[in-house]
């Protein structure tokens, strides 16, 4: 029984393309986590951006508690759209090539500035309306599956490994109800 959870005929199945895309991705982001903890005591997440972002500008005291964490959380959240920018930059425009990268299913490249850029055909609509689909559920989570995936399930934080068995049912029973519907981009 338990030497069938380590066949590789399940690996194969389940990861089609191998699995060194995902394990590279894992210990990078696995080592972020670690690096923002020990510089400042804080476990990483995303979600807490905009109100630390908001103590700029607010005096109220919803937002006063980020204060002395708020600079690294801008620093944080800029890292991660200058990294998807670099990303889109050097892999998918093809300037650098590696058997790390699969190019999306479901958008278009388009040729800009001498720089081809890999576009969604993602309606606006429907990734306007999923941000604040997400925001209103880390808001309910009390954080987003980075904080509880990455760094609760780490820790071995009870609430944050329910948090995560919920994300994913929730996550796996959409995409069922998704595919089933036969909606598409």
């Amino acid at each position: 029984m338990v030497s069938e959870l380590f066949a590789p005929a399940l690996y194969e199945s389940l990861f089609p393309a191998g699995i060194s895309r995902y394990a590279v991705g894992g210990l990078l982001v696995g080592l972020g986590a670690v690096v923002i903890y020990l510089g400042t005591g804080i476990p990483a997440g995303a979600s807490t951006f905009l109100e630390s972002t908001l103590s700029y500008v607010s005096g109220q005291s919803r937002f006063q508690q980020y204060v002395s964490s708020r600079d690294w959380r801008v620093v944080f959240t800029l890292g991660i759209v200058a990294g998807a920018f670099v990303y889109a930059l050097t892999f998918q425009s093809g300037l650098v090539s590696s058997g790390l990268y699969e190019p999306g299913t479901t958008g278009q490249l388009y040729d800009v500035g001498g720089f081809s850029l890999w576009l969604t055909d993602v309606q606006p609509w429907r990734l306007f309306l999923g941000g604040i689909l997400v925001g209103i559920g880390t808001r309910i989570g009390k954080g987003c599956t980075s904080g509880h995936g990455v760094c609760g399930v780490g820790s071995a934080s009870k609430t944050s490994i329910v948090g995560v068995i919920t994300f994913l049912i929730v996550a796996i029973g959409t995409a069922q109800i998704v595919m089933a519907l036969g909606v598409s981009p």
